[in-house]
């Protein structure tokens, strides 16, 4: 029988938060339960009652984070122009990393790996990636993009271009001759989708 719940969201949230901050400044093995009972004002019985232990906080970190990205992500929706879509999931995906740098390092740093976590929450997490390929299928099926190679192929290198330049930027690794980050990145994100084009022989 687990732990009958005591305290509302309210807790559970701040809770949240401020194991995002702990884990994305100081990794997972910095997040005692200990700490972030005292550092969010409460007690170590409110974490244990809401999330069950330490696995269970990480799952419940890892899903609130990956939710925020899914929500953006189906927001952008799908227009008769799949490539106009691209650009726009690409953009979509820099303002929720740049609103949310803590949780975009829970998402894709290395403190959380999803072969730590149920196959559930692995899941959850795993779905945000398709609006991407579904733009991309889309493309390939109107003959604007090749069908070699796999559509999931292309999908993954427009996602690593993008990934790329968002990790620059949140590290302040991004080249000051480069100028404002927010025009690098919409450009490189607008010659990559063009770049897969299906050109005339």
């Amino acid at each position: 029988m687990g732990r009958p719940r005591i305290h509302d969201q309210a807790v559970a949230d701040q809770l949240l938060d401020r194991a995002t901050q702990i884990v994305a400044s100081d990794g997972v093995r910095a997040l005692s339960l200990r700490r972030l009972a005292k550092e969010a004002s409460t007690s170590t019985t409110a974490v244990y009652s809401l999330f069950g232990g330490k696995p269970g906080l990480l799952a419940a970190l890892y899903k609130k984070v990956f939710a925020r990205l899914w929500q953006a992500q189906i927001a952008v929706g799908a227009s008769d122009d799949p490539l106009d879509d691209l650009v726009r999931l690409g953009l979509s995906y820099r303002q929720v990393a740049i609103a949310d740098p803590h949780g975009y390092r829970i998402m894709f740093g290395d403190e959380v790996r999803p072969a730590d976590l149920d196959a559930e929450t692995v899941k959850l997490g795993a779905r945000t990636f398709d609006p991407l390929l579904s733009a991309v299928e889309r493309a390939v099926a109107m003959g604007r993009y090749p069908s070699d190679p796999p559509a999931a192929s292309i999908a993954t290198a427009l996602w690593g271009n993008v990934h790329g330049l968002v990790s620059l930027e949140l590290g302040h690794f991004t080249p000051p001759q480069a100028g404002d980050p927010a025009r690098v990145f919409e450009a490189a994100v607008r010659a990559a989708v063009i770049g897969w084009c299906v050109t005339a022989a």
